[in-house]
């Protein structure tokens, strides 16, 4: 399992929407200036943030981004699985035909117990802890 670069920009752009004041909009070149992430890389991002809701658009002369809902509910697995989509342990997980031995496979146990508690901890985990530090 690894945390892409899209994974890493997505959460670093929410993040920094999610420190400005209420019902701020921000210019996605803002974000990107601030957060040293490539402009276009984050609009990309973006328009997936944007199409779960986690992010609005706003156009015009004043638009750019605003969080699509409060901080406190969004889910840092939410937000990583939006912009990389799911996130396993191992290929078994999501795949059980990848490997022969996945019905009978003590390590597999391992990997299922182990996902279980990551997918608790980014659930728990919400945009909200993060930006208050």
């Amino acid at each position: 399992m690894e945390v892409t670069k899209a994974g890493e920009y997505g959460y670093l752009g929410m993040l920094y929407l999610a420190k400005q004041p209420k019902d701020s909009v921000v210019r996605i070149s803002d974000i990107s200036e601030n957060e040293k992430i490539p402009e276009k890389f984050l609009a990309k991002i973006f328009q997936n943030l944007t199409k779960s809701g986690l992010v609005k658009s706003h156009r015009g002369a004043k638009g750019g981004f605003s969080l699509g809902k409060p901080a406190q509910k969004i889910s840092i697995k939410e937000l990583l699985e939006c912009v990389q989509g799911p996130i396993y342990l191992n290929r078994c997980l999501f795949s059980p035909d990848y490997c022969d031995r996945s019905k009978n496979c003590s390590l597999r146990k391992l990997w299922v117990k182990g996902q279980n508690f990551l997918d608790d901890l980014l659930m728990k985990a919400t945009l909200a802890d993060f930006a208050s530090r």
